[in-house]
């Protein structure tokens, strides 16, 4: 991409799971990130996650220089004018919320805008995708979201299982989004999500943000080419303006924090989500995509595979803005505008 475009181009990523330093958020700017969801939370319950909130906020003022808080998509416009880096923040589970709905006003108006329903396994919402028996959006489930509709929280329904994830589309009164995970038929994974899912997805107008994870994709094997072929074809499926990226990046992390992403608190023994023993640690990532700097390959990779200039910037984080821009919105706020 020349300057000019990169100048024009807004980068927004769907998901990232990092322990964020100065240096990492320093990567962010030298890939030219307009703004990210960082997730902050996988099994922690209310009074944890209050207290990861408040590290966050901490964490931005003494980083104000380089990233601010996203709430609103005026938010992330602001900090592309500013050359900072806007977080939007958001847990991988509904634990934040135990079993009291009006928590979610609560951590809605401390700025976390981003939910998803389930982990990887059974709450009291509904059931994750490595779940072998799928019962689907519980009773409270279609209250939680409701309430999210209502309030100005996006639904993510990225680890839920098919069952659960088509219950929660039929459910909701807005979009939806699936913020990291590809087509199953291309990548066959637990994970990855199946025709079904992506057609009611689609006709939602949800958005999919697709994922770099290596262990729903080829590995660190997979090529720029493979992946752009990814985007391709799942451009193909959705439609050019619901598809964008959600890479799931882990970086910072230690074995230790693998385990609690893997267990939580909830067994004794080791589990790795596939349902496998064959992923005991961390995976090495593509070669194209080693950390935030690495953004603009994705963008090049997209150009040069035959994309247009519209379609990249779309894809890149044109399609999150849009998409952020109304969902962060209460339905109430929505009413004043129409």
């Amino acid at each position: 991409m020349n300057s000019l475009a990169k100048k024009d181009m807004i980068i927004i990523d769907g998901l990232e799971l990092c322990n964020w330093d100065r240096n990492l958020l320093l990567e962010l700017h030298k890939g030219e990130v307009t703004c990210i969801h960082a997730c902050v939370g996988l099994w922690e319950n209310a009074r944890e996650t209050l207290g990861k909130i408040g590290r966050w906020y901490r964490f931005f003022e003494e980083n104000a220089d380089l990233i601010i808080p996203v709430r609103t998509g005026e938010d992330i416009l602001k900090a592309k004018a500013e050359g900072k880096v806007g977080v939007v923040l958001g847990t991988q589970n509904a634990s934040p919320i135990d079993d009291d709905i009006a928590l979610i006003e609560v951590f809605n108006n401390l700025g976390l805008k981003i939910m998803q329903l389930t982990y990887n396994n059974q709450n009291l919402i509904g059931s994750s995708c490595y779940e072998k028996t799928d019962t689907g959006l519980s009773r409270f489930g279609k209250n939680v979201v409701a309430e999210m509709n209502r309030v100005g929280m996006l639904i993510d329904l990225s680890h839920c299982g098919d069952q659960t994830t088509l219950d929660a589309i039929e459910a909701s009164r807005r979009p939806v989004s699936i913020t990291h995970a590809n087509p199953d038929w291309i990548y066959p994974s637990r994970r990855n999500k199946s025709r079904e899912v992506l057609h009611a997805l689609k006709d939602n107008r949800g958005m999919l943000g697709l994922c770099v994870y290596p262990f729903l994709i080829n590995g660190a094997a997979t090529t720029m080419t493979e992946f752009c072929e990814l985007v391709a074809r799942s451009v193909d499926f959705m439609g050019v303006e619901q598809v964008a990226l959600g890479t799931d990046l882990t970086l910072n992390l230690d074995d230790e924090f693998l385990k609690w992403m893997r267990m939580g608190r909830w067994t004794f023994e080791m589990d790795y989500g596939a349902g496998s023993k064959d992923n005991p640690s961390w995976p090495a990532w593509p070669a194209w995509f080693q950390g935030p700097a690495d953004f603009p390959n994705i963008a090049d990779g997209l150009l040069a595979h035959g994309f247009s200039k519209q379609d990249v910037y779309a894809v890149m984080g044109g399609n999150w803005l849009n998409f952020f821009t109304e969902s962060f919105k209460s339905e109430k706020e929505l009413k004043v505008c129409v």
